[in-house]
Protein backbone atom coordinates (compact mmCIF):
# COMPACT_ATOMS: atom_id res chain seq x y z
CA UNK A 1 0.00 0.00 0.00
CA UNK A 2 1.22 3.52 -0.78
CA UNK A 3 2.46 5.62 2.17
CA UNK A 4 0.00 7.93 3.88
CA UNK A 5 -0.54 11.32 2.25
CA UNK A 6 0.92 14.19 4.27
CA UNK A 7 -2.02 16.55 3.67
CA UNK A 8 -4.97 14.41 2.58
CA UNK A 9 -8.18 15.83 1.16
CA UNK A 10 -11.34 14.88 3.03
CA UNK A 11 -15.01 15.06 2.11
CA UNK A 12 -17.24 14.92 5.21
CA UNK A 13 -21.03 14.86 5.35
CA UNK A 14 -23.24 15.95 8.23
CA UNK A 15 -20.81 18.49 9.71
CA UNK A 16 -23.31 20.74 11.45
CA UNK A 17 -22.94 18.92 14.79
CA UNK A 18 -21.98 15.70 16.53
CA UNK A 19 -19.39 13.33 15.16
CA UNK A 20 -19.34 15.01 11.75
CA UNK A 21 -18.53 18.38 13.30
CA UNK A 22 -15.88 16.82 15.54
CA UNK A 23 -14.32 15.07 12.54
CA UNK A 24 -14.24 18.28 10.51
CA UNK A 25 -12.57 20.16 13.36
CA UNK A 26 -10.03 17.37 13.89
CA UNK A 27 -9.09 17.14 10.22
CA UNK A 28 -8.72 20.87 9.76
CA UNK A 29 -6.76 21.29 13.00
CA UNK A 30 -4.24 18.78 11.66
CA UNK A 31 -3.58 21.03 8.69
CA UNK A 32 -5.43 18.75 6.28
CA UNK A 33 -7.90 19.98 3.67
CA UNK A 34 -11.59 19.21 3.73
CA UNK A 35 -14.88 19.80 1.97
CA UNK A 36 -17.24 20.12 4.94
CA UNK A 37 -20.92 19.77 4.17
CA UNK A 38 -24.30 20.23 5.80
CA UNK A 39 -27.87 20.77 4.71
CA UNK A 40 -27.67 24.31 6.10
CA UNK A 41 -24.35 25.72 4.97
CA UNK A 42 -24.54 28.62 7.44
CA UNK A 43 -24.01 26.11 10.27
CA UNK A 44 -20.53 25.27 8.96
CA UNK A 45 -19.41 28.61 7.56
CA UNK A 46 -17.48 29.36 10.81
CA UNK A 47 -15.17 26.46 9.93
CA UNK A 48 -14.47 27.94 6.51
CA UNK A 49 -13.73 31.33 8.09
CA UNK A 50 -11.39 29.78 10.64
CA UNK A 51 -9.54 27.71 8.01
CA UNK A 52 -9.95 29.75 4.80
CA UNK A 53 -7.20 27.93 2.88
CA UNK A 54 -8.08 24.41 3.98
CA UNK A 55 -11.87 24.28 4.36
CA UNK A 56 -14.57 24.40 1.72
CA UNK A 57 -18.09 24.74 3.13
CA UNK A 58 -20.78 23.25 0.90
CA UNK A 59 -24.53 22.77 1.01
CA UNK A 60 -25.36 19.09 0.79
CA UNK A 61 -28.50 17.10 1.43
CA UNK A 62 -27.48 13.56 0.46
CA UNK A 63 -31.04 12.78 -0.61
CA UNK A 64 -30.73 15.31 -3.45
CA UNK A 65 -28.72 13.95 -6.40
CA UNK A 66 -28.11 17.38 -7.93
CA UNK A 67 -26.54 18.60 -4.69
CA UNK A 68 -24.30 15.52 -4.56
CA UNK A 69 -23.00 16.16 -8.07
CA UNK A 70 -22.45 19.85 -7.39
CA UNK A 71 -20.66 19.29 -4.08
CA UNK A 72 -18.29 16.63 -5.42
CA UNK A 73 -17.50 18.76 -8.47
CA UNK A 74 -16.80 21.78 -6.24
CA UNK A 75 -14.44 19.75 -4.06
CA UNK A 76 -12.59 18.47 -7.11
CA UNK A 77 -12.25 21.97 -8.54
CA UNK A 78 -10.93 23.37 -5.27
CA UNK A 79 -8.64 20.54 -4.18
CA UNK A 80 -8.04 18.41 -7.27
CA UNK A 81 -9.33 15.18 -5.74
CA UNK A 82 -10.69 13.43 -2.65
CA UNK A 83 -8.58 11.06 -0.56
CA UNK A 84 -10.98 10.29 2.30
CA UNK A 85 -14.77 10.18 2.21
CA UNK A 86 -16.48 10.21 5.60
CA UNK A 87 -20.13 9.21 5.16
CA UNK A 88 -21.57 10.59 8.38
CA UNK A 89 -24.90 12.20 7.41
CA UNK A 90 -27.97 10.39 8.64
CA UNK A 91 -30.42 10.18 11.53
CA UNK A 92 -32.29 7.77 13.75
CA UNK A 93 -35.87 6.55 13.76
CA UNK A 94 -37.62 4.71 16.57
CA UNK A 95 -40.81 2.70 16.21
CA UNK A 96 -41.96 -0.84 16.73
CA UNK A 97 -41.66 -2.87 13.56
CA UNK A 98 -45.42 -3.25 13.45
CA UNK A 99 -46.12 0.46 13.89
CA UNK A 100 -43.43 1.84 11.59
CA UNK A 101 -44.79 4.45 9.18
CA UNK A 102 -44.12 3.91 5.49
CA UNK A 103 -43.19 7.54 4.76
CA UNK A 104 -40.84 7.68 7.74
CA UNK A 105 -39.16 4.41 6.80
CA UNK A 106 -38.57 5.46 3.21
CA UNK A 107 -37.23 8.86 4.26
CA UNK A 108 -34.84 7.14 6.68
CA UNK A 109 -33.50 4.87 3.95
CA UNK A 110 -33.20 7.77 1.53
CA UNK A 111 -30.81 9.50 3.94
CA UNK A 112 -29.01 6.64 5.69
CA UNK A 113 -28.72 4.25 2.76
CA UNK A 114 -29.51 5.55 -0.71
CA UNK A 115 -27.94 8.96 -0.15
CA UNK A 116 -24.78 7.34 1.20
CA UNK A 117 -24.68 4.99 -1.78
CA UNK A 118 -25.15 7.84 -4.27
CA UNK A 119 -22.46 10.04 -2.75
CA UNK A 120 -19.97 7.18 -2.70
CA UNK A 121 -20.70 6.42 -6.35
CA UNK A 122 -19.96 10.06 -7.15
CA UNK A 123 -16.61 10.00 -5.32
CA UNK A 124 -15.34 6.61 -6.48
CA UNK A 125 -14.27 7.76 -9.98
CA UNK A 126 -11.90 10.28 -8.38
CA UNK A 127 -10.43 7.64 -6.09
CA UNK A 128 -10.07 5.13 -8.93
CA UNK A 129 -8.21 7.71 -10.99
CA UNK A 130 -5.86 8.36 -8.07
CA UNK A 131 -5.54 4.63 -7.29
CA UNK A 132 -5.97 5.48 -3.63
CA UNK A 133 -8.67 6.47 -1.20
CA UNK A 134 -10.46 5.55 2.01
CA UNK A 135 -14.23 5.37 2.50
CA UNK A 136 -15.40 5.61 6.11
CA UNK A 137 -19.05 4.82 6.80
CA UNK A 138 -20.47 5.85 10.15
CA UNK A 139 -22.62 2.85 10.93
CA UNK A 140 -23.76 2.00 14.46
CA UNK A 141 -23.76 -0.81 16.99
CA UNK A 142 -27.26 -1.24 15.53
CA UNK A 143 -25.52 -2.32 12.33
CA UNK A 144 -24.26 -5.33 14.29
CA UNK A 145 -27.17 -6.00 16.62
CA UNK A 146 -30.82 -4.99 16.54
CA UNK A 147 -32.60 -3.44 19.53
CA UNK A 148 -36.24 -2.94 20.42
CA UNK A 149 -37.70 0.18 18.79
CA UNK A 150 -34.77 0.36 16.37
CA UNK A 151 -35.73 -2.18 13.73
CA UNK A 152 -35.77 0.20 10.77
CA UNK A 153 -32.73 2.15 11.92
CA UNK A 154 -30.87 -1.13 12.42
CA UNK A 155 -31.99 -2.27 8.97
CA UNK A 156 -30.54 0.89 7.42
CA UNK A 157 -27.19 0.31 9.12
CA UNK A 158 -27.16 -3.41 8.29
CA UNK A 159 -27.71 -2.41 4.66
CA UNK A 160 -24.63 -0.19 4.75
CA UNK A 161 -22.59 -2.94 6.40
CA UNK A 162 -23.44 -5.50 3.70
CA UNK A 163 -22.88 -3.00 0.90
CA UNK A 164 -19.51 -2.06 2.38
CA UNK A 165 -18.42 -5.71 2.36
CA UNK A 166 -18.93 -5.81 -1.40
CA UNK A 167 -17.40 -2.37 -1.91
CA UNK A 168 -14.24 -3.48 -0.10
CA UNK A 169 -13.86 -6.57 -2.27
CA UNK A 170 -14.27 -4.50 -5.44
CA UNK A 171 -12.06 -1.58 -4.42
CA UNK A 172 -9.22 -3.01 -2.35
CA UNK A 173 -7.31 -4.03 -5.51
CA UNK A 174 -7.56 -0.38 -6.63
CA UNK A 175 -5.94 0.99 -3.49
CA UNK A 176 -9.26 2.12 -1.99
CA UNK A 177 -9.91 1.05 1.58
CA UNK A 178 -13.30 0.73 3.30
CA UNK A 179 -14.00 1.00 7.03
CA UNK A 180 -17.33 0.79 8.83
CA UNK A 181 -17.33 2.61 12.16
CA UNK A 182 -19.86 1.26 14.67
CA UNK A 183 -20.34 3.73 17.52
CA UNK A 184 -22.32 2.96 20.62
CA UNK A 185 -23.95 5.84 22.52
CA UNK A 186 -21.96 9.05 22.04
CA UNK A 187 -22.60 12.43 23.62
CA UNK A 188 -24.11 14.15 20.59
CA UNK A 189 -27.59 15.49 19.90
CA UNK A 190 -28.51 12.30 18.01
CA UNK A 191 -31.24 11.49 20.54
CA UNK A 192 -32.62 15.01 20.31
CA UNK A 193 -32.42 16.80 16.98
CA UNK A 194 -31.39 13.75 14.94
CA UNK A 195 -34.00 11.25 16.12
CA UNK A 196 -37.46 10.76 14.62
CA UNK A 197 -40.04 8.67 16.42
CA UNK A 198 -43.41 6.98 15.99
CA UNK A 199 -44.70 6.42 19.55
CA UNK A 200 -45.93 2.93 20.29
CA UNK A 201 -49.62 2.68 21.15
CA UNK A 202 -49.78 -1.13 21.39
CA UNK A 203 -49.75 -2.31 24.99
CA UNK A 204 -48.03 -5.58 24.09
CA UNK A 205 -44.87 -3.59 23.25
CA UNK A 206 -44.80 -1.49 26.43
CA UNK A 207 -42.03 -3.52 28.05
CA UNK A 208 -39.84 -3.69 24.95
CA UNK A 209 -40.39 -0.79 22.55
CA UNK A 210 -41.82 1.55 25.16
CA UNK A 211 -39.04 0.85 27.64
CA UNK A 212 -36.40 1.43 25.00
CA UNK A 213 -37.93 4.76 23.99
CA UNK A 214 -38.08 5.93 27.60
CA UNK A 215 -34.47 4.95 28.10
CA UNK A 216 -33.41 6.96 25.06
CA UNK A 217 -35.32 10.04 26.23
CA UNK A 218 -33.44 10.11 29.51
CA UNK A 219 -30.02 9.32 28.08
CA UNK A 220 -29.24 12.36 25.95
CA UNK A 221 -26.25 14.25 27.33
CA UNK A 222 -25.18 11.34 29.53
CA UNK A 223 -23.72 9.03 26.89
CA UNK A 224 -20.19 7.78 27.64
CA UNK A 225 -18.78 8.26 24.13
CA UNK A 226 -16.65 11.35 23.40
CA UNK A 227 -17.09 12.56 19.78
CA UNK A 228 -13.69 14.29 19.83
CA UNK A 229 -11.90 11.08 20.74
CA UNK A 230 -13.82 9.22 18.06
CA UNK A 231 -12.85 11.85 15.47
CA UNK A 232 -9.20 11.61 16.52
CA UNK A 233 -9.26 7.84 16.11
CA UNK A 234 -10.86 8.02 12.66
CA UNK A 235 -8.20 10.51 11.56
CA UNK A 236 -5.49 8.18 12.84
CA UNK A 237 -7.02 5.19 11.05
CA UNK A 238 -7.02 7.12 7.77
CA UNK A 239 -3.21 7.16 7.99
CA UNK A 240 -2.85 3.50 8.94
CA UNK A 241 -1.16 1.15 6.49
CA UNK A 242 -3.71 -1.60 7.26
CA UNK A 243 -6.90 0.04 8.52
CA UNK A 244 -9.69 -2.16 9.91
CA UNK A 245 -12.76 -3.13 7.91
CA UNK A 246 -14.83 -2.67 11.04
CA UNK A 247 -14.22 -0.88 14.31
CA UNK A 248 -16.68 -0.62 17.20
CA UNK A 249 -16.41 2.54 19.31
CA UNK A 250 -17.14 2.58 23.01
CA UNK A 251 -17.63 -0.18 25.57
CA UNK A 252 -21.29 -0.77 24.72
CA UNK A 253 -20.61 -1.20 21.02
CA UNK A 254 -17.64 -3.48 21.62
CA UNK A 255 -19.53 -5.66 24.09
CA UNK A 256 -22.91 -5.81 22.33
CA UNK A 257 -21.40 -6.22 18.88
CA UNK A 258 -19.14 -9.05 19.98
CA UNK A 259 -21.98 -10.82 21.80
CA UNK A 260 -24.27 -10.70 18.77
CA UNK A 261 -21.60 -11.87 16.32
CA UNK A 262 -20.58 -14.72 18.63
CA UNK A 263 -24.23 -15.76 18.93
CA UNK A 264 -24.57 -15.81 15.13
CA UNK A 265 -21.41 -17.88 14.78
CA UNK A 266 -22.65 -20.30 17.46
CA UNK A 267 -25.92 -20.78 15.56
CA UNK A 268 -24.12 -21.37 12.27
CA UNK A 269 -21.76 -23.91 13.81
CA UNK A 270 -24.45 -25.67 15.85
CA UNK A 271 -26.75 -26.08 12.86
CA UNK A 272 -24.04 -26.68 10.26
CA UNK A 273 -24.76 -30.44 9.94
CA UNK A 274 -28.41 -29.70 9.15
CA UNK A 275 -27.55 -26.87 6.80
CA UNK A 276 -25.05 -29.00 4.89
CA UNK A 277 -27.77 -31.58 4.18
CA UNK A 278 -29.44 -29.15 1.77
CA UNK A 279 -26.71 -29.44 -0.92
CA UNK A 280 -27.06 -31.89 -3.79
CA UNK A 281 -25.47 -35.19 -2.83
CA UNK A 282 -23.27 -35.23 -5.92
Amino acid sequence: MAPAIATPIWFITGCSSGLGRAAAEEVLARGWRAAVTARRVESIEPLARKYPEAALALTLDVTRPAQISAAVAAAERRFGGIDVLLNNAGYGYQASVEEGEEAQIRALFDANVFGLFALTRAVLPLMRRQRRGHVFNISSVSGLSGFAASGYYAASKHAVEGWADSLAVECNPLGIRVTCVEPGPFRTDWAGRSLQRTPSAIADYADSVGARMRQTEGYSGKQPGDPRRAARLIAELSQHAQPPRNIALGARAVQMGALRLKAKLADIERWAPEGLRTDYED
